[in-house]
Order: structure tokens, then sequence, then C-alpha cells
């Protein structure tokens, strides 16, 4: 675990955040609060971690070859995929169809190529391309491209320090991948929690889930568009949000100007220990040191405060929250049958 900075002083913050305010590609690892489209379901019953025990029973240790040297390789690869995940289970449920590439010519591109998707890291996409390239070579025409995402995703988790869960695995790939549904189906960051709160609902996701959820945030970073109204403009007012700390105000400051700034620019969601998955985001939202406005907003609430105050005295808890709720939105949306669904021999094209 890394060590927590001492914000001092005003100087102290600012050569924190000199260290952290980096450029890509830690850029491309920022991660979302989690949201799912309208048409999401929950988890069918046919999803099993045994699914491939008889069809391809390596298919783990396969997958996890590859993540293991993704994360020695390129370390942004781990939060980027993870938030691969979330926004691949967010717009037409965990059916891989955020990896389907656009088609030349066409007049619809596809979710890879939407605008808050743009700066996932190209590392996810490869590392999940690699997974598949194995598996297909062992267990050709049989795992999902929607599976290896999930596979993969757990075990990043686990590799920058998150918990260990099991996989249920069954997912078909799904046959629809529109740019045009994802931004309405991802919250944004200055979300209200009154929004937030109406999305999970409509997805069958409890308040609970989106706090537990949220805590992804121990990892990635984000850029200033992302929270520059915070710092110059919070809700129309043309000051600072007054429920953000005044050193991580006049840090982010320094590195985010109102205008004409560096557009790649980023810092850490997780300010005290930005690249380890643990619990101190939650801390953090209690010392109003979250980065962006729905964030903080959680430990505001009296609807999710509670809970942000109880993960921040308890990581055990917070990890097997995080284990059982990365499950319950792990199935949802998901395909099957060959009216919905497919086996994607390249994870970048439907198949023919």
């Amino acid at each position: 675990m890394s060590s927590s900075p001492t914000f001092s002083s005003p100087a102290t913050i600012f050569m924190f955040f000199c260290f952290f305010f980096i450029n890509l590609p830690f850029s491309n690892s920022l991660l979302k609060s989690p949201l799912i489209n309208a048409t999401a379901r929950r988890a069918p019953r046919q999803l099993s971690v045994n699914y491939y025990a008889k069809s391809c029973p390596q298919v783990e240790s396969l997958v996890g070859s590859v993540t293991s040297n993704m994360f020695k390789e390129a370390p942004a690869s781990g939060p980027a995929t993870i938030r691969l995940f979330f926004h691949d289970c967010f717009v037409e449920g965990c059916d891989g169809s955020i990896l389907i590439s656009s088609k030349a010519g066409s007049k619809e591109l596809a979710e890879k190529d939407a605008e808050d998707n743009k700066d996932i890291a190209k590392e996810a996409f490869e590392g999940i391309n690699k997974a598949k390239a194995i598996v297909e070579s062992k267990c050709p025409g049989v795992v999902s491209c929607a599976d290896i995402l999930a596979i993969a995703t757990r075990n990043f988790v686990h590799l920058v320090g998150g918990p260990y869960y099991e996989v249920k695995k069954g997912r078909w790939d799904g046959k629809l991948s529109k740019a045009s549904r994802v931004h309405q189906n991802l919250p944004q960051s200055n979300s209200t929690v009154d929004q937030l709160l109406k999305l999970f609902s409509s997805k069958g996701l409890t308040s609970e889930d989106l706090v537990v959820l949220s805590g992804a945030h121990t990892i990635g970073f984000a850029h200033c568009k992302q929270f520059v109204n915070r710092i110059y403009n919070y809700k129309g007012t043309k000051k600072p949000d007054p429920y953000m700390d005044p050193r991580l105000f006049k840090a982010l400051k320094m590195s985010c100007p109102q205008f004409g700034g560096n557009v790649d620019i980023v810092a850490p969601f997780d300010v005290t220990t930005p690249f380890s998955f643990d619990n101190a985001y939650y801390g953090n939202l209690e010392a109003k040191l979250g980065l962006l406005a729905s964030d903080q907003a959680l430990s505001l609430d009296p609807r999710t405060k509670p809970l942000v105050q109880e993960l921040a005295k308890d990581k055990h808890k917070f990890f097997q929250a995080f284990a059982d709720a990365m499950e319950k939105m792990g199935g949802i949306g998901v395909k099957r049958g060959r009216k919905h669904g497919e086996f994607r021999k390249d994870c970048t094209m439907h198949h023919m």
C-alpha cells in the first residue's frame, strides 16, 4: 500500500499534485461510477462459475497469464480494464459490445468510439484481444468475449490489491453496439445523488450498490474537464465548491486553469493512495477530498452518507461488498440465444 502524503501546507499539497498530475497513459485509466442502460436485466440462472468446466477448463489460467503480463508491462491496463467492464455493462449489459470496432464507412459508430469511451487506454482493449486469441487457440468458438472481459476485470481488481472473487460465466456476446446509446447511460461527473439513485433503481440496483461500486474510484484518474467547474464555477455560482478542502482546491487550481489548459492533465480520484485498491476513497470523501462532485455528494446525502462512513472504517467490509456488487452488476443485461447473442471469434467484429 502506498503511503499517505501529509497535507501540512499548501506547498506540500502542491508538490504532491505536481507529482500526480501527469499525462497519458494514466489519464486513460479513468473510472466512472457504474450505471447501466434501461434495457439491462438481471442475471439469468444459466450463469455459473463452472460454465466452461468441460468445454474449456483452462480458461481462467489462460486469461490470467495475459492479465498478469499486461499489468507488469502496462500498469494502466488495470484500472482501464475495470472501467472497460463497467462501461460495457452500463450500455447494453455485460455482452462485450464495447469491444466491437466501428465499420468503415458506417454512419453509426460503435460504442468503442463514443466520446465517453475515447480515453479508455488502448491497452485495455489490446489485453482482451490477446486473451481472446490465446483462448481461441485452445478452445475455439467456445468462450465469449464478454466472459473474458469479466474474468480479466476480476484479475485486475485483485492485481491492484483488491478482493479476489469467483466469476460466474455463460454470457453470450451482444450483436448491438451503437455510440449513440452511450452518453445517456453513463453518469456525469456532476450527477446528483437523486439522478444516480434514479438510474440505479431502474436497473434493479440499490443505494448500497451505488456507494460500493463508486468505490472503484479508489484507483484511476480524471481529466481536468471532469472537475474544472468545481474549481471555478460550482453550480453556476462562479465560486469554488464549498465542499472541497481548500488545500485540494489550491492544488487543483494550480494544475487546471479555467481556460486553455493541457487537455491531457489528470488528477487521481483517490488523492491519498492513488495506486492501491483500498477503502481510502471513502475516508477522502469524509475529509472533503473527493475529486468529482458526484463522488463528494455521496458523503453529504443522508441516503448514502452512513454507508460512506461505515466503509471508511472497514476495509474488509468494503472488499466483501465490492465483490458482491461486481457479481450483481456482472449479471446485468446478459444475452442468451442466437436471437440476441453470438460467440465472436474476434472480439472486434460480429461473427459472420
